[in-house]
């Protein structure tokens, strides 16, 4: 099947649900896709590296997921098989890679979890398929990294196979916005390639943005995660400000959000965590260099925000000195190790930087989170949590809200504790017992 066929025969197979999806990576990005091609009525292969979570998967025919401030086991709708064996990538019609693109030791990008899943499926592919990546990455990956890992000289791009890139939109948690809510940009390596994001995409998402070119879909979502890093960078600079001036930046943000045009409220926090917030910056100021630019505010806004544990205890250390203790060998009761609130994905999160500071000041850390089964700090040291009960919040001389889940308990903890470090403005700065952080 060649041609226009090739792109005709995938439409039609979209089109009356008979296609085959395969989600490569299930992870935060690959599981909520694959569910949400389940529920409309596709069958489904998910390829993952990790057998536990493919002999779990195929067990539980679901996973957990999180909405607000709840979980909820969800299961596939339709036929669904999770597996390590690429092999199957022939049977199917559409391959989505959702795979992690992590930063290398030096703050380089390291996109080798794409092109190892772009050569695992290279000797399955075959005519009358798309493969789409939805990993964030830097403009380029996708023609002059991905391709070439790929293609097979006995198939054509853009004729047999059809090559695209959509960048994920998730936010983990939020009941408001699911997949099917959320605009779509899709693009393609060639105008075919383009219909076919759009076969491929259209049933499952209300409304596609189509692009130029892959470059300009993967350059949409940097901007899209910098554009939050920088107005947080700014805000937590305020913060700090603020601080120094004797203003809560809280009251302040409140005031300004009444202004109906011309302002959106950006929080500050102990910091930025995720994949996409931390991360993406560095994809965007390592792709500049190769064009002799000097990304200069973006990696301002970075410095600015990788400052915030450090100045998170330092006023812990101001609050503990004010009670006439020190933080070498007091007890210190962190409240939350993931990223946002109400989920459980600790990935670049700054309370991890908080509990390993406090720990190297000489502090002895525990740690609640309800979401989060452990914690493996930089060493390789491991911490369980606690339950944020009142007698262990009694029992530390200090309390840090670094995330704040709405399953805790604030009225007594409020009550219970000697001293709080309120990172997220849980609790009013008039209290005595608070230092805003």
């Amino acid at each position: 099947m060649t041609g226009n066929a090739a792109l005709a025969g995938l439409t039609a197979r979209m089109a009356d649900r008979t296609a085959r999806i395969g989600i490569i990576g299930l992870g935060y990005v690959g599981l909520p896709l694959a569910l949400r091609f389940s529920e409309i009525g596709y069958s489904v292969v998910g390829f993952d590296v990790d057998p536990g979570k493919v002999a779990d998967l195929n067990a539980r025919q679901g996973y957990t997921r999180y909405v607000g401030s709840r979980t909820e086991e969800v299961r596939f709708a339709s036929p669904f098989v999770a597996t390590d064996d690429f092999a199957l990538a022939a049977e199917c019609d559409a391959l989505i890679l959702c795979v992690p693109t992590p930063l290398g030791k030096y703050h380089d990008p390291d996109i080798g979890y794409i092109l190892d899943a772009a050569r695992s499926i290279r000797p399955h592919l075959r005519s009358g398929q798309v493969v789409a990546l939805e990993s964030t990455t830097y403009p380029g990956t996708t023609e002059e990294d991905m391709l070439p890992e790929l293609m097979r000289s006995d198939l054509e791009v853009g004729r047999d196979v059809f090559v695209v890139y959509s960048p994920e939109r998730e936010d983990p948690g939020n009941a408001q916005f699911d997949i099917r809510r959320i605009p779509k940009v899709v693009s393609g390596v060639t105008p075919a390639c383009l219909a076919a994001a759009q076969a491929l995409y259209g049933p499952a998402v209300d409304t596609l943005v189509p692009v130029a070119s892959t470059r300009v879909a993967e350059m949409t979502k940097l901007l899209e995660n910098i554009h939050r890093a920088v107005n947080i960078g700014l805000v937590n600079e305020m913060k700090t400000l603020a601080d120094r001036m004797g203003i809560d930046i809280f009251d302040v943000i409140r005031a300004a959000a009444t202004k109906p045009f011309g302002f959106t409220a950006f929080y500050p926090g102990p910091g930025v965590g995720g994949h996409c917030i931390p991360v993406d910056p560095f994809y965007l100021t390592w792709k500049a260099r190769e064009y002799g630019l000097h990304t200069r505010f973006i990696e301002l806004a970075g410095e600015i925000n990788r400052y915030m544990p450090d100045f998170i205890v330092e006023k812990l250390m101001d609050a503990l000195n004010g009670a006439r203790k020190s933080l070498n060998g007091s007890r210190v009761l962190v409240l939350g190790a993931s990223f946002k609130k109400n989920i459980d994905d600790v990935r670049e999160s700054p309370s991890l930087l908080v509990i390993e500071r406090i720990l190297a000041k000489g502090g002895e850390v525990i740690f609640a989170d309800p979401y989060v089964a452990e914690l493996t700090l930089e060493g390789g040291r491991v911490l369980t949590p606690v339950a944020a009960d009142a007698a262990t919040v009694a029992g530390c001389d200090a309390v840090v809200v670094a995330t704040d889940h709405d399953a805790f308990d604030y009225e007594m903890i409020g009550r219970e504790a000697a001293l709080i470090v309120d990172t997220r403005g849980r609790f009013p700065a008039s209290d005595p017992k608070v230092t805003r952080a």
